[in-house]
């Protein structure tokens, strides 16, 4: 089964759907996962915003939402979000299909493993190469601009940057900021489960010169005019994805706990 999280205007996939509320050891998830199917593969959507958008990205229960998708089925997600830009030449409209996040969140409930049990899980590629590797070949047959590979960095919110922290990021080598990728994408890995993403850049962040300060209005409107493209590039990806292969989601927890 493939689960897709819907990020900022995007809180439905499927018309032909069975909803199954979940209970999970960490609270309600955003919304009750919908489970269909596309061309014949079962598939798991849930809003991690809620149905209304009700749930700003540092209120997401994020351990619930992962732990949902996986207690339904699913073994691989992909990740979709709206993002800023933090260089010139990544226009609004592009598509970057992250390999690397900078974690700029504070107080956030990021891990499965808080004892007795220790266990350190290796965050040094924390995107699925094979499922990031699909969404990129998906993009390019739909003629969508898509940037493979890039870092996002991760900020609490829900407020803006600052002109001066989006020039720290822009120059510390950055691609684009987002203020959900952590700790959705690495409580994934924590579970064993495959996790890519796809970040649609709606907006230039104040960091690069000339530009005008971010606002929720342009963000949200510059999403809503490419969520035709991103729902047929996710129509196109998801029959081809497959099963979970051994790789290094799969093994995550194999090296990882500490024996006393």
């Amino acid at each position: 089964m493939i689960g897709i999280f819907g990020g900022s205007g995007f809180y439905r996939f499927l018309d032909e759907v069975e909803e199954m509320p979940v209970a999970t050891p960490y609270g309600p998830p955003s919304a009750p996962v919908r489970v269909g199917k596309l061309e014949g593969v079962e598939l798991a959507f849930m809003p991690r915003h809620g149905d209304e958008h009700t749930l700003p990205p540092h209120r997401i229960n994020y351990r619930a939402n992962v732990w949902a998708m996986k207690e339904v089925g699913v073994q691989r997600i992909v990740g979709p979000c709206a993002c800023g830009s933090l260089r010139p030449e990544l226009e609004p409209g592009t598509f970057v299909v992250c390999d690397q996040f900078v974690d700029r969140t504070h107080a956030r409930e990021s891990t499965f493993y808080d004892g007795p049990q220790t266990t350190h899980v290796a965050a040094a590629d924390p995107y699925c190469a094979d499922l990031s590797r699909k969404l990129v070949e998906a993009a390019l047959e739909e003629d969508i601009p898509v940037v493979e590979g890039g870092t996002v960095v991760v900020i609490q919110g829900p407020r803006f940057s600052t002109r001066a922290e989006s020039k720290w990021y822009m120059e510390s080598g950055f691609d684009v900021v987002n203020m959900t990728q952590y700790p959705e994408c690495w409580l994934a890995r924590e579970l064993e489960l495959c996790y890519a993403n796809v970040s649609l850049v709606t907006d230039y962040d104040v960091g690069l010169d000339g530009m005008e300060p971010v606002s929720a209005d342009t963000t949200f409107a510059v999403f809503r005019e490419n969520l035709d493209r991103l729902q047929a590039l996710l129509r196109r990806a998801i029959p081809r994805i497959g099963a979970q292969p051994d790789d290094n989601c799969a093994g995550a927890l194999r090296s990882a706990v500490v024996h006393g």
